[in-house]
């Protein structure tokens, strides 16, 4: 099945870095996001952050904890997110972490795909089983 929607993200809260050194800085994130369309609720976003001396090229990995109804069914289920950006070209991987599910969205598994428009507003596609 596939669901799609848009979110929007807040509360963007930077803790100080926990390595910093020779331009590499190891950082932690936490944020809020809103989802609207087939799956609507909130979530709880924990990144790990590497930034570099090179603007294009970074990495981060992230654990977020998705509440709310998809498609009509009620529940949770948690997300993991890999991404790097390696002079510009970026991969972005965010898969739901098995078994993770509860409620009507016990066994979720699948995957999501975030665009982020010329304007700044964020979409989804995910593609999922139960």
């Amino acid at each position: 099945m596939t669901a799609k929607g848009t979110f929007e993200t807040a509360n963007w809260t930077p803790q100080p870095s926990y390595d910093d050194r020779d331009g590499i800085t190891l950082g932690v994130v936490t944020l809020t996001k809103t989802f609207s369309g087939d799956l609507a609720g909130t979530s709880l976003v924990t990144m790990l952050i590497a930034t570099t001396p090179v603007d294009e090229s970074r990495s981060y990995v992230a654990l977020e904890r998705i509440e709310g109804t998809l498609e009509g069914r009620s529940g949770s289920f948690v997300v993991q997110h890999d991404a790097t950006s390696d002079n510009g070209e970026q991969t972005l991987r965010i898969r739901v972490v098995a078994d993770s599910g509860t409620g009507e969205l016990r066994g979720i598994r699948g995957e999501m795909d975030i665009v982020i428009g010329p304007d700044g507003g964020h979409s989804y596609t995910f593609d999922y089983t139960l």
